[in-house]
């Protein structure tokens, strides 16, 4: 189909730094967004879940954030900006004639189902030598190798992924324990290998690496060479030190080979037990509770769950949300130990739970044991790799600079939930397990390593829960000394803004049910502009802070 030129607006009805969505030739959608007297037409969808971005943030630098999940692309280009984008969006072009905004397009690259376009890259990888080898084959992975095509690198890359798939869209699977791979590939390993010229060894593991003879030895005894390496492991969940951790129907959640375990051992009748009352564990509950199973019970810590993120008012609204799904919580407790069955030794039959009032058992077909993930570096710490005797704390994470460069090695980066790194604006080494912060990772040491002129890594940390009416978040909240709290967390269909305040700073911020205000504190948070504690107990609202017109834009870009 050819394009078309239609008038789809009165200039007059689009002001600076303002965001609508416009209507193309019947079922056709357009994003119109003007940036002082220039106005730029794009895809109307985010490439992610299909958010209708006009619901979402402009910034006067021509950015626009997803009011969902904080992907972020540009408006002059439809480039992608932020993970978790996987792709592009269409720019079209737009005019002014007759005090008439005119937009010319394909009309069926207007509709919802073709959204996206393939990111422009600028290599395909025909140049000979080692390149990049990424170990890793999670969200890091993929959207490093978006980056380095994007931005021109065009070496060799190879990816050695313990998986057995290409990278997948992972937080599917706890959110809702899709357990095809095929159904939640970012790319398929044909689509890799031929657009992106990308070597990709699945089913293998890195036994060791030897950074002076930069080389990666692999379990099955092969040594693979590289330049440039980048390390993308991600994190083994953990399992709690206490009898009964490692029967058959005791369950972790990471990889697809997890849900499928857990898919078919929830099913209607059925007696589940959760240990952890934190994000991982209450997805699945989430995403179990409608299956009419026999019971559901959590075990947790706190006084409510997420307490050490959320704190204690919307952990109790979210706790108060589950039990209306018929969730039974056992909190200030723990799992002392897990009971085998008298007539199989090999599965678990009941859980022991402790605390101040004694001990009581739950029963149990299947329990998971949600408790958090280690850095997924033994190989690292082998005898048999060198070079990283300084480069790893007494956790196994890797402490890299704000470049993502591993400490002490040359052409080494480590991404996502292994790399400690230094926060922007307080230098605090911190480990972040955020899928979408592994994902912006990736792709800012895949700008780097392409384009060989380091830039610091500032992303902001978004992520975001199927708890309640949806959950969002953004900062990094750990340590919160006080929660200013605008709306009720306690209703069943919550809404509400919690601030998240240090040091007399909002560090973070969680919402539910008020988008896009998430992605606009990220921003804020990004640029140095968030209110302070003060202006927001007196009022302030985030929402009517100007960062997106021409005014502006003298403090968005830095």
């Amino acid at each position: 189909m050819s394009a078309k030129t239609i008038a789809v607006l009165d200039e007059s009805e689009l002001k600076d730094g303002e965001l609508k969505q416009v209507e193309f030739e019947g079922e056709g959608k357009v994003l119109l967004s003007r940036l002082g007297d220039k106005i730029h037409a794009t895809s109307a969808f985010c490439t992610h879940y299909g958010a209708p971005l006009a619901k979402g943030v402009l910034t006067a630098d021509g950015r626009v954030v997803c009011p969902w999940h904080g992907a972020c692309f540009n408006v002059c280009t439809g480039d992608i900006e932020d993970a978790p984008a996987p792709m592009a969006i269409h720019s079209f072009k737009a005019h002014v004639a007759d005090g008439k905004i005119h937009v010319t397009a394909n009309p069926s690259d207007t509709l919802k189902n073709n959204m996206s376009r393939q990111s422009k890259l600028l290599a395909t990888g025909v140049a000979s030598g080692t390149g990049v080898v990424i170990v890793g084959g999670g969200s890091g992975t993929f959207h490093c190798i978006e980056s380095l095509r994007e931005h021109g690198f065009n070496g060799p890359i190879t990816v050695l992924s313990k998986e057995n798939h290409s990278p997948i869209d992972r937080t599917k699977l706890s959110k809702a324990l899709i357990t095809d791979p095929a159904k939640i590939e970012w790319r398929s390993p044909a689509d890799l290998k031929t657009k992106y010229g990308v070597d990709l060894r699945t089913g293998v593991q890195a036994e060791s690496v030897d950074a002076s003879a930069k080389s990666v030895r692999l379990t099955d005894g092969t040594t693979v060479p590289y330049e440039t390496l980048v390390l993308a492991t991600g994190g083994v969940p953990r399992r709690l030190p206490i009898d009964g951790a490692s029967l058959s129907n005791v369950y972790t959640m990471r990889g697809v080979d997890d849900a499928k375990k857990i898919d078919a051992a929830c099913q209607e009748g059925k007696r589940l037990v959760v240990i952890g009352s934190s994000f991982i564990s209450m997805e699945l509950v989430a995403a179990v509770s409608s299956r009419k199973l026999a019971s559901i019970d959590v075990i947790g810590q706190g006084s409510v769950p997420f307490e050490p993120i959320l704190g204690k008012e919307v952990g109790r609204g979210l706790m108060k949300f589950h039990e209306s799904k018929g969730v039974h919580f056992h909190m200030n407790a723990q799992a002392s130990k897990i009971v085998p069955s008298p007539g199989d030794n090999s599965k678990a039959a009941a859980v022991v739970v402790k605390s101040s009032a004694g001990e009581h058992t739950l029963p149990a077909d299947a329990v998971i044991m949600g408790v958090g993930v280690a850095p997924a570096t033994d190989f690292l710490k082998s005898g048999q790799s060198k070079g990283f005797e300084s480069a790893l704390d007494k956790t196994g994470a890797v402490l890299v600079d704000e470049y993502l460069r591993v400490k002490g090695l040359q052409g080494v980066y480590a991404i996502g939930d292994i790399a400690m790194y230094p926060q922007p604006g307080t230098g605090e080494l911190r480990r972040i397990e955020h899928w979408n912060v592994a994902g912006n990772q990736g792709r800012a040491a895949g700008k780097t390593i392409a384009e060989g002129k380091a830039q610091p890594f500032v992303k902001i940390p978004v992520f975001w829960s199927a708890q309640g009416q949806q959950l969002r978040y953004c900062g990094v909240g750990a340590s919160f000394e006080d929660v200013i709290i605008i709306g009720n967390p306690d209703e069943m269909k919550a809404s509400f803004i919690a601030y998240y305040v240090k040091d007399d700073k909002v560090v973070a911020v969680a919402s539910m049910q008020k988008d896009p205000v998430v992605s606009k504190a990220s921003e804020l948070l990004r640029l140095g502009l968030m209110p302070s504690p003060a202006e927001l107990r007196a009022g302030k609202d985030i929402l009517t802070i100007d960062i997106q017109t021409v005014s502006s834009k003298a403090k968005v870009v830095k």
